[in-house]
């Protein structure tokens, strides 16, 4: 089992940066892949990166990819969000998640836990 809190969140203008953290709690977090979502209002939850156990492979959706960098540290059982370059449209709800699998597909369905979320919001 795994409970995971999100922190960080906030306002920031346009091409500022953000870090979210994400505090988990349990033994058996080095077992977890890692991943962060975010959902807008009216909109589905959609993927934003992934890491893996061991913090040596990440995956980017496509709208972040070179403006988040997504990291863990095992010893701590957190897991971050870099944001930078950040844009209007990345205001959401963004959720850190963790999947019992090695690889999960890049889809809600994939992950087991979630944190209950914190707010972005970048204004123009």
């Amino acid at each position: 089992q795994v409970q995971l809190v999100e922190s960080g969140g906030g306002l920031v203008q346009a091409g500022g940066s953000l870090r979210l953290s994400c505090a988990a709690s349990g033994r058996t977090f080095s077992r977890y892949a890692m991943g962060w979502f975010r959902q807008a209002p009216g909109k589905e939850r959609e993927f934003v990166a992934r890491i893996i156990w061991s913090g040596g492979s990440t995956y980017y959706a496509d709208s972040v990819k070179g403006r988040f960098t997504i990291s863990r540290d095992n010893a701590k059982n957190t897991v971050s969000l870099q944001m930078n370059r950040l844009k209007p449209e990345d205001t959401a709800v963004y959720y850190c998640a963790a999947a019992k699998g090695l690889l999960p597909p890049h889809s809600p369905g994939g992950y087991d836990y979630w944190g209950q979320g914190t707010q972005v919001t970048v204004s123009s």
